[in-house]
Parts: C-alpha cells; structure tokens; sequence
C-alpha cells in the first residue's frame, strides 16, 4: 500500500522547482516521519495551489509539477467565513486551531472590556497554529489573522459591502438561533458571514451598543452559558455546516473545493 502523502505549507516566496528546507521542516520530515531520499510529500503555498514533490537528500524537494502548473488551483472561497473572538483568559491556542479546522477564513482577536486576559496576546503563535492546523486539515488556503482590536471601536465600524454581521450575546429573551438566522437567508447570501463571539463575562453594554448602532444582528447559540471557547467553536461549527450545505442545495461551491483525495495517493 502506497504511503500517505504529507502535506507541507510553503510561502509562496520560496517555492521552486527545486527548494532548500528549513531545520524544522528537516526535522520534521526525517525525524518525525523518517522520510529519505525520494519519499513524496505535497505541497501548498496557502493561497490555493496544490503540488507533489520528492525529497532529494536529507534537505530539499524538488517539485514533480512546473510552478506554475500545480496539480490543483483552488479559488478562494466565495462565501468568507469570518470569526471574530474576544481572547479568553485560556484556550485561545485551541480556538484557532479548531477555527482552521472549521473552516474560517479570517480571524479577528478582540480586546473587550470585560476579558480575562493573562499575559499578552500572541499572534505569532497563533500564526505558528494556523500554518500547523492547515496543514494537518489540508486546506489550501491558509486563514488571515487580523491583528487585534479593542472590541467596542470594531464593532461600530461600518460593515464592508456584502457582509452579514452577527453578534452572539446571552441573558437576552427573544433572540433568534443562528442556525434560524441563516436558514432565512435566501438564494443570493452574503459574501462574508462574520459571527462574533464576547469574552467570559459578556459584551459590556457599550460595546452591545456599539453593535447595534453599526447594525450587527443579535443571535444565540442556545439556552446554556456556554465558554467563550466553547461558544466560539459551536457557533462556527453551525456557519460551516450551513455554507456546505448551502452550496450542494445550489450547485454551487461556497466553500474550499477539496477535489478528489486520493488524486495524489
């Protein structure tokens, strides 16, 4: 039986018929997977293009397909899936990898005024977190993380053209689900569902105004206090499921088209 294919991501900047590796990644294939000479791997530069290359040595690949002729050419998604997060005190590491894993495109750390924080916030890690999770799930686009911002300014900031904006609070009555949300949605959706998710002790009030000045729409995600880790992961759950359906009930692919699997096995 043929060996899984890895998959390794590159930026795009050092990707060459022929490339030297980094020590981590040396040591990650010869190391970890203990690969030699002419075991294959694939390759993505984050930005929708897919490769299979071989191992020359202990420290380079050399790719099997011309640069500008990749085995596959994604689009990026036609439907963005946005989630914005006030960082709680623990569990942030994990929020953005299940987030890449659930397939966000964009992740925006919010400071509110009610979080917990220890520490200060590390989009370098995060960063490290996202390349290791896109790999590890085979997305073909790597997330943007946004640098952080307090909440209350990003929330009354006028939304971009095309995008649905949902605010998911607590202890209010009469809000809608945010899978009832998303089911009204007609034939023709937004081009950005951004869900925001607030910090262990809840939106303050300035910032619930903020919102609802700027015209966020106000969602729950059930009838339990949930973690905001936990509400963050659920609620992004339920966007994914919705824009992979939306996209089989209308031929259409709003999602990441992940093509036939077993094309490089």
């Amino acid at each position: 039986m043929a060996r899984e294919l890895r998959r390794l991501l590159i930026d795009p900047a050092r990707l060459a018929p022929e490339l030297a590796l980094r020590p981590e990644e040396i040591r990650y294939l010869t190391r970890v997977l203990r690969y030699g000479p002419g075991d294959r791997v694939e390759l993505t530069d984050g930005a929708g293009g897919l490769w299979s290359a071989s191992l020359i040595g202990k420290d380079r690949l050399a790719l099997e397909q011309p640069l500008g002729r990749p085995l596959r050419r994604e689009p990026p998604p036609a439907l963005r899936l946005e989630l914005a997060i006030a960082v709680p005190k623990r569990d942030m590491d994990l929020v953005v990898r299940m987030a890449c894993e659930l397939g966000v495109d964009r992740l925006q750390p919010l400071r509110a005024e009610n979080s917990a924080l220890v520490g200060s916030q590390k989009n370098e890690r995060w960063e490290a977190i996202l390349r290791e999770a896109s790999e590890q799930c085979e997305r073909l686009w790597l997330p943007e993380l946004a640098p952080p911002e307090p909440a209350g300014p990003w929330l009354g900031a006028a939304a971009q053209g095309g995008a649905l904006r949902l605010l998911s609070t607590t202890r209010q009555q009469g809000l809608p689900l945010l899978g009832e949300v998303l089911s009204e949605l007609g034939p023709r959706p937004p081009a950005t569902l951004t869900l925001a998710c607030g910090p262990e002790g809840g939106w303050s009030g300035a910032e619930e105004v903020a919102a609802s000045a700027s015209g966020w729409r106000f969602v729950s995600l059930g009838p339990r206090i949930l973690r905001c880790s936990t509400a963050a992961v659920a609620g992004l759950a339920v966007l994914d499921h919705w824009r992979a359906g939306a996209g089989t009930s209308r031929g259409e692919d709003w999602g990441e088209n992940r093509g036939d699997p077993m094309a490089l096995r």
